[in-house]
């Protein structure tokens, strides 16, 4: 039986980022029951997760006042391993509670087994992702409508 390679999971990850209707980072059905989900630069106490659920628990119960409208790959290296991807992109969008417009840069390493996602690690711009999410229009000098 042939499963879907590291790359092609990660075009659809790429799509379900962008969906309007239910925008999602990881979608739950391409995650392994014993994925490894682990952002290194997070603040201590959220930088790993390990298992489906535990991971789905964490996002639902941590909505992102981000409206993802941009994907941009900047680099693709798939490796000697055939089950792992490394990629760099940045997220392009739209901060919800604020409106301002924002994006961030990450690398993430993806292994993928059977068609799912076994583990994932993601460098954030923890930085660009914090401003983001804490500048109100008036920190800025616009006047609030």
């Amino acid at each position: 039986m042939s499963h879907a390679t590291p790359l092609e999971v990660y075009r659809r990850m790429q799509e379900a980022v962008l969906r309007e209707d239910d925008p999602t980072l990881l979608p739950a059905e391409l995650l392994a029951d014993d994925i490894v989900v682990e952002t290194p630069f997070s603040p201590p106490g959220m930088r790993r997760y390990e298992g489906r659920e535990t991971w789905l628990e964490f996002y639902a119960s941590r909505p992102l006042p981000f409206r993802f409208e941009k994907f941009r790959e900047i680099a693709t290296r798939e490796t000697a391993d055939p089950e792992v991807l490394v990629v760099e992109y940045e997220f392009t969008g739209t901060v919800t509670t604020t409106g301002l417009a924002a994006s961030a840069a990450f690398i993430a390493i993806l292994r993928v087994r059977d068609g799912k996602i076994l583990h994932w690690r993601e460098y954030q711009d923890v930085m660009a992702i914090t401003q983001a999410l804490s500048l109100r229009p008036e920190d800025l000098g616009a006047l609030e409508p």
